[in-house]
């Protein structure tokens, strides 16, 4: 087993610093990023964020959505077969 776990999700390569990227990121990102049960790029994460955050979302509501789209990621990953 890797890193990335017992996932049936596809596997990307990374395009640049991966932890220049993480180090530029917010520190409650940052901090939801460590936790996190699936392999989340920075990258991703800041996607995400920016979005939210433009929509005038709280950083509460940001990391919730960031919750959601894991636990629906993690939901799919169960449904596919590896």
């Amino acid at each position: 087993m890797t890193n990335l776990g017992d996932t049936a999700l596809r596997r990307r390569r990374c395009a640049g610093d991966p932890m220049r990227e993480f180090d530029r990121l917010p520190p409650c990102l940052r901090q939801w990023l460590t936790q996190a049960a699936l392999p989340w790029s920075p990258a991703s994460c800041r996607r995400i964020w920016r979005a939210a955050r433009a929509e005038g979302a709280s950083v509460a509501d940001v990391l919730a959505r960031l919750d959601r789209a894991e636990r629906k990621a993690m939901s799919k990953a169960r449904r596919e077969p590896v």
